[in-house]
């Protein structure tokens, strides 16, 4: 644009770089004269990508009246103008007068080559970006990583956070004693336009440190030597920006202790930590605020303070993601009359959002695009399975399974895809990706069964994961039609390691339940919701009614009795927990009556003791009693030992409630005595425990009852079971009051209504 173009006319006569390309030539001028491409174009009349292909040599030597409208935006004179129109026509300059080949040092040795002071330290950088907005502890980061002697700092982070921008802003205002010159090369390493020759870096380079164009050395190691040594005395600020890979970088590195390099990628370059001592800095999106700090400054003040919680809403569903919100920015800035609102509901349909991210050529799919593209096939294949998972996070075993592929080829793959920043590891192996890029990779071809492979994934490791935690118990379920069986399952070692990974996978299990639900996938989505029971019974007042409540739609439309008397049972149980003891019962008696039908012992004994809780919180513990002792027979007769003793459990906890000391005793006892499970911790063991403790204080053995009662509590703290440690610290705190005690209960309480 005329205003951009420097103050009179000048000549690239004397100047202009000898048997270069008309591209090479023209991208010189145009950093000299210091536009952009976009400033360039417009005030030429010619498209960005038109003036692009001309500077990278991929069209053909343009009309002389474009050649004339570059010359003029660039604010040539006649000379340069003929000197640009011979460039167009024969494919290169007119070649400069130069010294007679002889006069001349064969392969000239760095120290022959001196070159010309410019007449002001060069200045090769863009303009600084414009509408910039906070980034203070980025921009504070920058600066301690430059200081010290030769510093490379690379600055990586996704597409579309900003890096180039930060650099830029941070170049224009903070360096400080970098007096002998700024130079910049955008190394195109996720572009479609192809990457710049180092060597023709490099002259551009030289050139702007005053070395004479028939002096630049032929070749990129000469070129690459030359201006290492003409940077050792020099302070220097070296800009590379979009690097692709260190190799792309180092023959660009300057030499010396004076020189500042800072490297923008998308990939996190670890080689040239490891070989130039580079200081990394991430790059993240923007928080809430200086994301709508941003929608400010290119929106105006006046329009998002007339709208704060739309443009709060707005920047999340950019995700914080700077390249985001300046596209949606930009719509709503060609659209006055459209309020924010109107763009956050618009943006709120998935299917649309990456749509309207995106203008022209440029948006979030765009850049997405150019940076998986980098990657490996096998990388790419996972990327796009990646996006059918139903859950926030993912570790390399749910990856193999999506991609039908192990868990160790899973893990290079999740390697290289946070290394190109499209996903981030939260905690030591588990990762995440950005709501943009999930939905980004949900748009990508996979294979039809993904879904399927995962949701098996998560019923195999549920289940191996219940064994663990819960030894001897029953299969809820046999498998699935057509189940897709991983390539490898996790193992767990003990109950410890199943309980974390139930802990960490609870919303992922439930997401799974739901995407399962939603695919009708209806075998999947009950047995998803079963194999969560250990959880379930370790927090039961986490509301998981709405879990159970889709699982039991799901075997009605399955058609599925055996699973519909399980999952009614354990929603009868949770409802009776949460006090909602009427609904509870309509659900125990159909379970009971399903599985007396089904002649299925198990489950009716199961359906007698969950109704014998609601009949016992209905006040009918007589009718608790007798419904437990049934329990126990069926049990007895399947010789289902585990279901005998859960049986036996709450008949005791059903005596001591009214007050049956003796019998409460003799019948904990007699579980505690049976030998099942012994050796191990688990919740009937703990419970027994707490009524034993409970009987033992009701028939004034003080000292034995406190004693039974810090063991359960001790053994539920163990096994992270705050129902039970709130429990048995409850009955303590009624027998003795104690401060050690009281804030043990108060800490456990404090959880579960955290939770609930």
């Amino acid at each position: 644009m005329a205003s951009s173009t420097p103050a009179g006319s000048f000549s690239i006569t004397s100047s202009a770089p000898a048997a270069v390309s008309f591209g090479v030539l023209l991208h010189g001028l145009r950093r000299r004269a210091g536009l952009s491409q976009e400033d360039l174009a417009h005030a030429a009349g010619v498209s960005v990508r038109t003036l692009s292909y001309l500077e990278q040599g991929r069209s053909r030597g343009p009309q002389r009246r474009t050649v004339q409208a570059l010359a003029k935006a660039l604010g040539l004179d006649a000379a340069g103008f003929r000197e640009l129109e011979e460039a167009a026509s024969l494919g290169r300059p007119r070649p400069a007068r130069t010294t007679p080949t002889a006069e001349l040092p064969a392969a000239a040795p760095e120290a022959t080559v001196t070159a010309s002071p410019p007449a002001s330290a060069p200045d090769l950088l863009p303009r600084a970006p414009r509408g910039f907005h906070g980034r203070a502890g980025e921009l504070a980061a920058l600066t301690r990583a430059s200081a010290g002697e030769a510093p490379v700092c690379l600055v990586v982070g996704p597409a579309g956070v900003g890096k180039t921008a930060l650099v830029l802003h941070w170049a224009r205002h903070d360096p400080a004693g970098l007096t002998d010159g700024r130079l910049y090369a955008d190394l195109r390493g996720f572009s479609d336009m192809g990457e710049p020759a180092a060597l023709d870096v490099l002259r551009e380079f030289l050139t702007a440190l005053g070395v004479p164009s028939e002096r630049i050395p032929e070749s990129e190691n000469a070129a690459s030597a030359l201006f290492r040594s003409l940077a050792a005395d020099r302070q220097l600020l070296v800009v590379l920006d979009n690097a692709r890979d260190a190799e792309q970088v180092r023959p660009l590195l300057p030499g010396g202790d004076r020189c500042v390099t800072v490297v923008t990628s998308r990939h996190r370059l670890a080689a040239l930590i490891v070989t130039d001592t580079a200081r990394p800095l991430a790059v993240d999106v923007l928080t809430p605020q200086d994301a709508t700090a941003l929608l400010a400054r290119i929106l105006g003040t006046d329009r998002i303070d007339a709208e704060p919680a739309a443009a709060l809403r707005l920047a999340g569903l950019c995700g914080g993601l700077p390249l985001a919100l300046r596209v949606a920015a930009a719509r709503l800035a060609g659209r006055p009359g459209w309020s924010l609102a109107v763009m956050a509901d618009e943006l709120s349909d998935e299917t649309r959002r990456l749509g309207l991210l995106d203008l022209e050529d440029t948006g979030v799919r765009a850049a997405l695009h150019l940076t998986l593209r980098q990657l490996a096939e096998p990388v790419r294949h996972l990327f796009a399975a990646l996006g059918r998972h139903p859950g926030s996070h993912v570790d390399r075993y749910a990856a193999a399974a999506l991609a039908a592929t192990d868990p160790v080829s899973a893990d290079t793959a999740l390697e290289h895809l946070t290394a190109a920043h499209l996903l981030t590891e939260t905690a030591p192996g588990r990762w995440q990706m950005h709501d943009l890029v999930r939905l980004y990779a949900r748009g990508l071809d996979a294979h039809p069964d993904t879904l399927t492979r995962v949701l098996d994934h998560y019923i195999t490791t549920a289940t191996a994961a219940v064994a663990a935690a819960e030894p001897g118990s029953e299969d809820c379920f046999p498998l699935p039609t057509g189940f897709l069986a991983p390539l490898a399952v996790r193992e767990f070692g003990d109950r410890g390691a199943a309980v974390a990974w139930f802990t960490a996978e609870r919303d992922n299990l439930t997401q799974a339940v739901a995407a399962a639900s939603a695919a009708r996938l209806h075998e999947r989505t009950w047995r998803l919701a079963m194999t969560m029971w250990p959880l379930i019974v370790w927090r039961v007042r986490d509301g998981w009614a709405p879990l159970l409540e889709t699982a039991l739609a799901a075997t009605r439309a399955g058609a599925d009795e055996h699973g519909e008397a399980r999952v009614l049972n354990m929603l009868g149980w949770v409802l009776t927990e949460e006090d909602r003891t009427p609904e509870a019962l309509v659900h125990l008696e159909a379970a009971h009556a399903l599985a007396a039908r089904a002649g299925d012992s198990f489950a009716e004994a199961n359906a007698l003791i969950v109704l014998a809780m609601a009949q016992a919180a209905l006040g009918d513990l007589d009718q608790a009693a007798t419904s437990c002792e049934r329990a126990a027979g069926l049990a007895r007769q399947s010789g289902d030992r585990r279901i005998e003793r859960l049986a036996t459990q709450h008949l005791a906890r059903h005596q001591a409630d009214a007050g049956h000391w003796h019998q409460a005793l003799t019948t904990a006892n007699q579980a505690l005595n049976s030998g099942y499970g012994s050796g191990t911790t688990d919740i009937p063991h703990i419970l027994l425990l707490i009524i034993k403790g409970e009987a033992l204080l009701g028939l004034g053995h003080h000292t034995d009852g406190t004693t039974q009662l810090d063991l359960a509590a001790r053994e539920a703290e163990a096994a992270g079971y705050d129902d039970g440690t709130v429990r048995a610290l409850a009955a303590l705190l009624r027998a003795a009051p104690d401060p050690e005690i009281q804030a043990r209960y108060d800490t456990a309480l404090a959880r579960l209504t955290t939770r609930a």
